[in-house]
């Protein structure tokens, strides 16, 4: 299987790479906190050059000249940066804004020192309270990246000065911004440690909340006991294999596995206990649960993310499933990673009426699906998990626990 060539093409309604910072609060946040440095940014850029041109300049030569057409042009470019960023910001790169404005200031300094210092005889001076400002304020996006994109960048500018004037008083904004940096560093730990803190107690809070939910569907129906646990292994396995999400986005996966059957509850126990044959109507009753699950959630913080698995988990390749008989990849790709444990633990646990499959039994049947129940791709990534499920199964401490299932007209037929 070549995974790589499967990321690149899959292009379903799943999760994608950006899915946590596509999360509303967290880009209401970014937005505000980019107003806040942008605003501050622009009003100390131009309080310090108007006291350096009318002020500071005057002061010391009284025959200086007013302001120049080259001062005239920088200010232009600087006050450009604003369209610029409100356009990225509308094109969805809201979180890259922040780089490419201090990128494009950086530059524009530079440009402005060479302009004004290459070949001209002049001693170097330099050092701009902005850039202090800059490194200062770079914590408060509580982004080590961009802390040390800005650090990095505003030391690179006054080492590529000093190179190209020839001239040691670079060293000396260098070293200061050096010390500055240290101490913004310091105060971009403690506020990773507060959001740190504040997270871990919010995944608690949800976990602990995912969790109550498990066991109200579980004393409605004991059968389930263990199963979205085993799911959730399952699943996550399949999905971490893909090498298509991050850490944050697998824990929030992990979820939506817990709660994919979140819509049992909804199901006349009368249905959901009958150890015997269920009847087509039956059986259409028990196909609502996705449905009902999806409902559940749908206005829960933090649970967001999970509605398509837990509406789409029954869903098949060949559009044969439900409960919008979703075909190929219409299918949201995190769906069908679902679908493939759901089934996997349906079929290797006990049921009922009957002892769980072989673990070699439902190998084969997995493999047997592929390309009509299950997504082709997603099998062949099954296959190279499989000895890591295998260990979880016969690892896991099993119970009287066990999906129930019945059989509809003599088909088997999972919930």
């Amino acid at each position: 299987m070549n995974v790589k060539e499967y990321n690149e093409t899959n292009n379903s309604r799943g999760i994608n790479m950006d899915g946590m910072l596509n999360d509303q609060a967290l880009t209401n946040t970014e937005n505000r906190t980019l107003k806040w440095f942008l605003g501050m940014f622009y009003i100390i850029f131009f309080l310090y050059e108007f006291y350096f041109q009318f002020i500071y300049i005057p002061y010391r030569d009284e025959d200086s000249a007013s302001l120049s057409a080259w001062n005239y042009v920088i200010y232009i470019l600087m006050i450009l940066l604003l369209p610029v960023s409100k356009i990225l910001v509308k094109k969805g790169k809201l979180f890259l804004v922040k780089y490419v404005f201090v990128a494009s200031y950086l530059c524009i300094a530079l440009l402005n020192e060479i302009y004004i210092y290459f070949n001209s005889g002049m001693e170097y001076q330099s050092g701009n309270v902005v850039e202090v400002v800059l490194v200062l304020f770079a914590p408060i996006f509580v982004n080590s990246h961009f802390f040390w994109f800005v650090s990095i960048g505003i030391g690179l500018k006054y080492g590529v000065a000093g190179l190209l004037f020839h001239s040691s008083e670079a060293l000396f904004p260098l070293s200061l911004v050096f010390v500055i940096s240290g101490v913004s560093y310091i105060i971009l730990r403690r506020f990773q440690v507060y959001v740190g803190a504040i997270e871990t107690s919010y995944n608690n809070q949800l976990t602990g909340i995912v969790r109550g939910v498990i066991a109200t569907i579980e004393l409605k129906d004991p059968y389930t006991r263990g199963h979205s646990e085993r799911v959730a292994f399952y699943a996550k396995s399949l999905a971490a294999a893909l090498n298509r999400f991050s850490q944050n986005e697998l824990n929030a996966f992990n979820y939506a596995c817990l709660l994919h059957d979140i819509g049992k509850v909804n199901i006349p126990d009368s249905i959901l206990m009958k150890p015997t044959r269920l009847t087509p109507e039956e059986y259409e009753v028990i196909k609502t649960h996705p449905v009902s699950g999806a409902e559940a959630i749908q206005k829960v913080d933090g649970l967001k993310m999970d509605i398509d698995v837990i509406k789409y988990h029954h869903e098949r390749w060949d559009g044969q499933g439900y409960p919008e008989q979703l075909s190929g990849k219409e299918i949201p790709l995190l769906a069908r990673v679902v679908a493939i444990a759901d089934a996997f633990d349906a079929m290797t646990s006990s049921r009922s009426y009957r002892n769980a499959l072989a673990l070699d039994d439902a190998y084969r049947r997995i493999i047997e699906g592929k390309g009509t129940q299950f997504d082709p791709k997603l099998v062949e990534v099954f296959q190279t998990v499989f000895p890591d499920w295998v260990k979880f199964h016969q690892s896991y401490k099993w119970a009287d626990e066990a999906p129930l299932q019945h059989n509809v007209n003599g088909k088997e037929v999972s919930e």
